[in-house]
């Protein structure tokens, strides 16, 4: 599940998923509010925060993920993921290589470490 939390403001998008993220997730929720704020305001910073219960996501919606970023991936000014799980960290540097932005994670203790460094 995809939520989006109400640090959300401008060109910022800060988000909680927990569980599954499922291919809904991502066409309902996610990918929209994207593109509303990649419109309105060119490049956008994003926060993603895993929390504890973060257990992956359906096929469907890894598929939705990485062809919107290939898509987008001039878009993106910021991204901070804020994750406990250490496989997050190594995925994080594979998927720095797809975004011209800077992309960093912070550990899931860190959400407001993760928010100032974002509105920087």
């Amino acid at each position: 599940m995809i939520e989006i939390l109400p640090e959300t403001q401008g060109n910022t998008l800060v988000v909680k998923a927990t569980e599954k993220l499922t291919t809904r997730d991502y066409e309902e929720v996610f990918i929209p509010k994207l593109k509303e704020l990649i419109q309105n305001h060119g490049k956008i910073r994003a926060v993603v925060y895993l929390d504890d219960n973060f257990e992956g996501w359906e096929l469907g919606a890894m598929w939705d993920d990485a062809k919107f970023g290939m898509q987008h991936r001039n878009d993106f000014d910021k991204i901070a993921l804020v994750s406990s799980k250490k496989w997050i960290e190594w995925a994080t540097k594979i998927g720095s290589h797809f975004i011209k932005g800077q992309l960093i994670t912070f550990d899931g203790s860190q959400l407001q470490e993760a928010l100032a460094w974002i509105k920087e």
